[in-house]
C-alpha cells in the first residue's frame, strides 16, 4: 500500500477504499445487521467499545473518543447525555466481569459488521429494555452477566433505558414550534 500525502488529491487509483469488506463472522460473533436494532441502538455500539476499551486499559484514554463520537454524533447535549448514562452501564458491567467481558476494538475497521456474544447481549439487553420488554430483557442480562442478575447492572440500564426509550423522538428531532422555515432560528430573552 502506498502512502498518499494528506495535500495531495487522490485520484481514483490512489483512493483508500470507502468501507472494509464484508467482515467474516466467526463462532461466537453475531453480524451486527442480524440483531434487529434500531439505528440508535447501532450507534451505541462504538462508544460500547471505547468505554470497555478505557476499563480494560485506562492508559489509553479511550473514554475521550467515546464521548467524542457520541457529541458528533448527536450534538453535544443529547450526545454527551448518551454517553454519561451509557457508561453507568458499562462500568457496573466491568465491576460485575472485569476483564472476562470479549468486545472488539472501536478503531478496528474489520470488526465493525461483526459483534462478540458479550456485545451482542449487552446491545439485547439495552434494546429489549427500551421496549419494556421484560422477559427478552431479562435472557439478554442472564447472558450477559452469566446467569447473575446484578441489581447494579439492570438498575444502570433501566436507568439509561427510561431516559431513552425507543419510539420517542430524539431532540435534534423535534422541530421548534415557533420556527419559521424561511428564517435561521433567533435568540431571544425570556423574563
Amino acid at each position: 500500500m502506498t502512502s498518499v500525502p494528506i495535500s495531495e488529491p487522490q485520484t481514483p487509483a490512489q483512493s483508500l477504499p470507502a468501507a472494509p469488506a464484508a467482515a467474516t463472522v466467526s463462532p461466537g460473533e453475531a453480524a451486527l445487521a442480524d440483531l434487529g436494532l434500531d439505528a440508535f441502538e447501532v450507534a451505541l455500539l462504538p462508544q460500547l467499545r471505547h468505554f470497555n476499551t478505557c476499563l480494560q486499559t485506562p492508559q489509553s484514554q479511550a473514554w475521550q473518543l467515546a464521548y467524542r463520537s457520541a457529541s458528533e454524533r448527536w450534538g453535544d447535549t443529547f450526545g454527551l447525555a448518551v454517553a454519561h448514562a451509557l457508561f453507568k452501564v458499562v462500568r457496573c458491567l466491568y465491576d460485575l466481569r472485569g476483564d472476562h467481558y470479549l468486545g472488539h476494538d472501536a478503531l478496528t475497521l474489520e470488526t465493525r459488521t461483526v459483534v462478540t456474544a458479550d456485545e451482542a447481549a449487552f446491545l439485547r439487553m439495552i434494546h429489549h429494555m427500551r421496549r419494556d420488554d421484560t422477559p427478552a430483557a431479562r435472557d439478554a442480562v442472564a447472558d450477559l452477566t452469566g446467569g447473575w442478575m446484578d441489581p447494579h447492572v439492570i438498575r444502570a440500564a433501566l436507568s439509561f433505558a427510561d431516559r431513552f426509550p425507543a419510539g420517542k423522538a430524539q431532540p435534534t428531532e423535534i422541530p421548534q414550534a415557533n420556527a419559521k422555515i424561511d428564517q435561521p432560528p433567533r435568540l431571544r430573552v425570556v423574563r
